[in-house]
């Protein structure tokens, strides 16, 4: 095994609410597959962690049929309904929408071990999909521009994130801390783990050597964000990046 290596994969099957970790992964050319596939909606459009900010705490999983469940319930019952309501207000509902859109900036989301550990906190404060552990804490702020091999996957680093007031929120209880953000401000400018995209679908595997290797490949796209249940499939309206991923949910 290289000095660098994958060890840890998240995914996101209902957007905003709690990771599920995994051991391996498909990744397909619109990140891994069955992340944020459900989201969850109010009268108004989508709803996030960013305002409701309980939703983070709620757990959520596939079942055996790539279906997403929520506190063991499929998403798509009155049961899962009544618990969603319960943490983001009378009215929200779930939605299904599988479209590039319900990605905040790019498909995948990057964090290193040595910027974990001088960030102190929970990584789940972070939403990342992937940790990579065999990392100096400075050395992300390096990598966009090149790709990172995984087995026979290649992911292109794109841009450190800009994070926003999600990172405030304690995945446990949902309670908010603003120091948290403060400290991101103060110790990273703001940024913290890589928006990233997938060059070469693969598969992944916990353990797996990592390396960083130059390419010229682009993404076809940045930046989605949820304006309505269903998306537009045109997207939204053009922002700049950064603009963009302050709404990262």
């Amino acid at each position: 095994m290289s000095a660098m290596h994958l060890a840890g994969l998240w995914r996101y099957p209902i957007k905003s609410l709690a990771g599920e970790p995994l051991d391996t992964a498909t990744l397909t050319g619109d990140g891994i597959a069955g992340d944020r596939i459900v989201h969850v909606s109010g009268a108004a459009g989508p709803l996030t962690g960013r305002s409701r900010h309980r939703l983070v705490t709620l757990p959520a999983s596939t079942d055996p049929s790539g279906t997403p469940r929520v506190a063991g319930h499929r998403w798509d019952t009155p049961q899962a309904e009544r618990i969603v309501q319960s943490h983001a207000g009378d009215g929200a509902h779930l939605a299904a929408y599988a479209g590039p859109e319900r990605f905040d900036v790019l498909n995948l989301l990057v964090a290193t071990d040595g910027a974990v550990e001088a960030f102190g906190y929970d990584i789940r404060r972070l939403r990342p999909n992937l940790l990579l552990a065999g990392v100096p804490a400075d050395a992300e702020a390096t990598w966009p521009g090149q790709a990172l091999a995984i087995g026979d996957a290649l992911i292109g680093v794109h841009s450190l994130r800009q994070r926003c007031v999600v990172t405030t929120i304690d995945p446990d209880t949902g309670e908010r801390d603003p120091d948290v953000f403060r400290h991101i401000h103060r110790a990273f400018d703001g940024e913290l783990a890589l928006n990233c995209w997938v060059i070469r679908p693969g598969t992944l595997h916990l353990g797996a050597p990592v390396d960083l290797v130059p390419t010229r490949a682009t993404p076809a796209r940045i930046g989605g964000w949820i304006v309505g249940a269903p998306y537009p499939s045109s997207g939204v309206a053009a922002q700049d990046l950064k603009g963009r991923q302050r709404t990262a949910a």
